[in-house]
């Protein structure tokens, strides 16, 4: 059994979905990883990391307009407001989404379901450089 952790830095540009679902994958192919558990945490606290359909981009656009309705940017609803009006608002939408997900890898690949793609999920407007830590565990 081994342990192997790598830190993937991403550059964001506003509030969107990024997938690194081929990252991902790259990392386990490189590495040999045969089975085993892969976690993936992000080190911020107004993003977050979602499985999310990668077929339709509407998904994606769907999904920003609900978040955007569910935790307005309007500074007079909050009172932690101290980076802006995307800032308490991208703290709700990290709290209600993941900053880890756990996946399975068997025989080198990762179990994904079809049109599943991993994402950043970015709640912020101005551009931000993040840190997903990649963890697997399991055997080569």
């Amino acid at each position: 059994m081994i342990q192997k952790f790598n830190n993937f830095k991403m550059n964001t540009n506003g509030q969107k979905l990024y997938e690194f679902t081929d990252e991902t994958i790259n990392w386990i192919k490189k590495n040999k990883f045969k089975n085993g558990i892969l976690n993936l945490s992000i080190q911020h606290t107004s993003a977050s990391l979602i499985i999310q359909e990668n077929a339709d981009p509407d998904v994606q656009t769907d999904l920003i307009n609900y978040f955007n309705k569910i935790a307005p940017m309007d500074n007079k609803l909050y009172i932690h407001t101290t980076e802006g009006k995307d800032d308490m608002p991208a703290h709700i939408k990290s709290s209600l989404t993941n900053n880890q997900i756990s996946l399975s890898v068997e025989n080198g690949e990762l179990l994904l379901g079809t049109w599943q793609g991993i994402y950043l999920f970015e709640h912020r407007l101005n551009p931000q450089t993040r840190t997903i830590i990649h963890h697997f565990l399991g055997e080569v």
